[in-house]
């Protein structure tokens, strides 16, 4: 399973960019990478696993601003297509199952 964390944050005032620096530092600390800016990813070895990432992570949200988190199987992640200008690159390759982080 993956998890992955989209969020638009704001960054207008000192005291929002502090928090979106908190909780990025929050996604790198749990074990996320960035997939692209304000898109970060996360392996998980179960459903239930990718659930307590979520909730946790979930506590870590500003009061102000927008985060979603959507979970998906590792077929779906392989099927991933990246375009970077007009050239496409295929996905980054998926961590073995016993993998430790």
């Amino acid at each position: 399973m993956w998890v992955i964390a989209m969020f638009d944050l704001p960054v207008d005032t000192p005291k929002e960019r502090k928090a979106y620096a908190r909780f990025r530092k929050s996604l790198l600390a749990d074990g996320f990478t960035m997939a692209q800016y304000s898109v970060y990813a996360r392996h998980c070895a179960s459903i239930e696993n990718a659930e307590i990432h979520v909730t946790r992570m979930g506590k870590c949200v500003p009061d102000d601003g927008e985060v979603r988190f959507m979970t998906i199987t590792d077929k779906q992640w392989e099927r991933i297509r990246i375009f970077v200008g007009k050239t496409r690159r295929s996905a980054p390759p998926s961590p073995a199952q016993l993998e430790l982080f």
